[in-house]
């Protein structure tokens, strides 16, 4: 691959500023997968939040206690919906279908805040005479820095969180030798009490039994409990490492007369899986969280230090993007350049590099998938509880996950899917009466799958295991791990046998959903008001077509004879294709119905487009040209999510213009910091976090994965290289890349050429695709072929 990048390599793999974090959304992140944390290098004073992704309200008892339902259910009470609808009776339905729902999912809660008090040479420093300053995110290393002179002393502060250790370490230098003393406080906003243990310090605490979403107006929106519904425990640890004194006290840790200094921290719940209710006890988690403290103070900094790099870049270095930017621009703090970038492409190649760093920190194997904010989240009652919200963002959060080379980064979201089918069996044959399993759009560490209490238009989707299992397909493209499919098999199995219960014969004799909602959408009704439940949205329909070819393909793939594929064939041949409406628009509903918003951010009816296959400029144009229309008429203004959804989307259709014009409205600096959606504000905030607004970190994901998009196509067979390159990326670069059917791709690109490297996992003959230029190229496993094209 050529050198044909001049942008400084380095501006498209950190983050700076030069000041200190004031809130949240100016702090840097790093984690471990499990731990969290939020840096943000205070001047003397300084904060660093703290996650631990086990750490949420409630549990089994709690969610026993939700899931009283507010009406009738069950297959009569289904079928009492659908009679209505089939009446004509859509107030009645909507009514109905309200009978299914049921409280609501918990949420993931802040863990507690880490604060430290500094003296250097005697004297608090302050941000008046803190300068120089310089506080960094290198995504690289996966270390925080900051760095300043307080009274012509140097004090620089690192930190990260490691994988292999499992613990924070801060590391505080001064360069006047004794002249640092630290105090470190542990609080938090959960129940906690202080806890001491010769030189170490904690935080044992009590998580609450019932956090409601924030949009739900209730007596006691945050409860504890000492009954059988009590909240989980949890636990800080923390000592150090110095050569100066140590005293540890309920007041924390103090240091004096210290020229370095190495914190190590740990966390520990109560949590042991969706189904248990955790009965360790706050000790018992202090317990656990000092073992690894201790076994990490027992080491020097510098081999934690490169253990813990070693580990991530073995992640990080397999994936990267690089984008000639203007070079006036590359050494402004990323705050500022963000508000001044203009066209920026080396900033939109450090967002798509960015978000690969946020998957390897927040979503490791053998732990829980990342919710709406990753694993980064500092209220109590956080906006949409910070949960798995899976009529979009869950999935989208793994979109990137194996396109760029992370499918171990995958595995919390794959491995989670076996709890919630389990628990989905139930929702399926209690509520509906049907086989398989269901899940709604809202879900947690406790595997709720019922359908929430409010508004039909979300609750009442069970459309959330049909989609989620995509990815358990998605994994076996690109890995070709058949023996991961064998153990998929009867999860998309049970998937698949729901969707077939829930369908019904329709008039014309084709197969449909009823009811039906398309996700938070509303359409207008004959009267002139907004309603939500029908027959057959086109997101249903196109899902569950999906899954059944998957499922087809999958028991053919391992070789099964199972009577449910048989019919699952022949029901497939009964589903119809999308319909296209009076506006040359990809219908949303069966029927030409106008929305309630024509601009409304969710692009469900899309969903065949991308992340499913069913449609593509070359195997169905006119419902590709259709989908187009549909965008054109929603329009680009949205939220944070829905603009990188829509940047899949264009890529999808290879609209590179398209692409890119919403790559730059992604790119704007987010104006609204409220939690609460209120129409505006898109974009991301100063730690490039994405505004959906609020914070959500779907958004990152997306676009990531959408840049990916943009530069690489594997989902029709073809490799096709650079489908949707906008004219103003003319030089670029982008190693590790990941095709379908375990292909390696590297591109280098520019006005001279494009130069390509494929590297096969094994053996295998592929078409290589560039514009109208089709190469059939035999490729050896682990030998890199390499192509030419202009």
């Amino acid at each position: 691959m050529g050198n044909l990048v001049s942008s400084d390599r380095s501006s498209m793999q950190r983050l700076f500023y030069n000041r200190p974090a004031e809130t949240w959304l100016e702090a840097l992140p790093v984690g471990n997968g499990r731990i969290g944390a939020m840096c943000f290098g205070g001047i003397g004073r300084d904060r660093i939040g703290l996650n631990d992704e086990t750490c949420w309200s409630g549990g089994p008892e709690t969610a026993r206690l939700l899931s009283e339902p507010l009406g009738a259910t069950g297959a009569e009470a289904v079928q009492e919906v659908r009679a209505a609808l089939a009446g004509g009776d859509i107030r009645r339905a909507h009514e109905l279908a309200r009978g299914f729902h049921s409280g609501y999912s918990q949420a993931y809660l802040p863990l507690g805040d880490l604060l430290l008090d500094l003296v250097v040479d005697g004297s608090t420093p302050t941000v008046a005479d803190g300068t120089p300053y310089r506080r960094q995110l290198d995504l690289n290393s996966a270390m925080v820095l900051a760095e300043y002179e307080s009274g012509g002393v140097t004090v620089r502060q690192e930190a990260f969180v490691s994988a292999p250790a499992g613990v924070l370490v801060v590391r505080v230098t001064v360069s006047k030798p004794g002249a640092l003393g630290v105090t470190s406080r542990l609080t938090a906003q959960l129940r906690s009490r202080q806890h001491v243990a010769g030189d170490g310090v904690g935080l044992l605490l009590q998580a609450p039994a019932d956090v409601a979403p924030p949009h739900r107006d209730v007596p006691e929106p945050i409860r504890y409990s000492d009954g059988p519904d009590r909240g989980m425990a949890a636990a800080i640890a923390l000592r150090a490492q110095t050569d100066g004194e140590v005293r540890a006290d309920e007041k924390g840790l103090t240091v004096v007369g210290a020229t370095e200094l190495t914190l190590v921290l740990s966390t520990a719940t109560g949590y042991d899986g969706p189904s248990t209710v955790p009965t360790r006890t706050a000790e018992e988690c202090w317990a656990t969280a000092d073992e690894s403290v201790l076994t990490a103070l027992g080491r020097e900094y510098g081999d934690l230090a490169a253990e813990h790099t070693e580990d991530h870049q073995e992640l990080f270095r397999r994936a990267s993007l690089e984008l000639a930017g203007p070079p006036d621009v590359a050494d402004l703090p990323t705050d500022v350049r963000l508000t001044q970038h203009g066209d920026d492409p080396a900033l939109a190649a450090l967002v798509f590099n960015y978000g690969r760093y946020l998957m390897i920190a927040s979503s490791r194997p053998g732990g829980l998938p990342t919710n709406l904010q990753g694993i980064w989240n500092d209220i109590l009652r956080p906006p949409w509880s910070s949960n798995y919200t899976v009529n979009i963002n869950t999935e989208m959060n793994y979109w990137p996950a194996e396109t760029t080379g992370l499918p171990e980064c995958h595995e919390p979201l794959l491995d989670y899917l076996e709890h919630l089918a389990a628990a989905g069996r139930r929702t399926a044959q209690e509520r509906y009466g049907c086989g398989g399993w269901t899940a709604h759009h809202n879900a947690d560490a406790w595997c709720w799958t019922l359908p929430v209490e409010g508004d039909p238009r979300w609750s009442n989707w069970p459309m959330a295991g049909a989609w989620l299992v995509r990815h358990l397909w998605d994994h076996y493209a690109f890995t070709g791990d058949v023996e991961f499919l064998g153990r998929a098999w009867p999860i998309l199995r049970g998937a698949a046998e729901f969707c077939l219960d829930w369908l019904v014969e329709l008039p014309d004799g084709s197969l449909g959903t009823s009811p039906s909602t398309s996700p938070e959408n509303d359409y207008l009704a004959e009267d002139g008001e907004p309603a939500s439940v029908t027959v057959s949205s086109t997101m249903d329909l196109a899902l569950i077509a999906d899954l059944f070819d998957r499922a087809v393909q999958t028991a053919g793939l391992l070789g099964l004879i199972d009577p449910l594929v048989d019919r699952l064939v022949l029901a497939r041949k009964r589903i119809p294709e999308p319909s296209i409406g009076s506006r040359g628009q990809l219908q949303e509903w069966a029927a030409d119905l106008p929305e309630q918003d024509p601009h409304h951010r969710h692009m469900s009816h899309l969903v065949g487009l991308h992340p499913g296959d069913a449609i593509t400029p070359d195997g169905t144009p006119a419902l590709a040209a259709a989908a187009a229309r549909t965008l054109d008429l929603r329009g680009d203004r949205a939220t944070g999510w829905s603009l990188a959804w829509k940047i899949n989307l264009r890529a999808r259709l290879r609209d590179a213009a398209a692409a890119h014009r919403l790559v730059l409205a992604f790119l704007s600096p987010a104006d609204d910091t409220s939690t609460d959606y209120v129409g505006s504000g898109a974009g991301l905030y100063p730690n490039l976090f994405c505004a959906h607004p609020p914070f959500q970190i779907d958004g990152n994901f997306g676009a990531t994965a959408g840049i990916a998009e943009m530069l690489l196509h594997s989902h029709t067979g073809e490799i096709e290289v650079l489908p949707a390159l906008p004219d103003s990326w003319p030089t670029g670069r982008v190693t590790g890349l990941r095709a379908r059917g375990g292909v390696t791709v590297d591109i280098a690109w520019s006005t001279d050429g494009i130069d390509v490297a494929l590297t096969a996992d094994r053996n295998q003959e592929r078409v290589v695709r560039y514009g109208d230029e089709r190469i059939t190229v035999r490729l050896t496993a682990g030998t890199a072929h390499r192509l030419s094209l202009s």
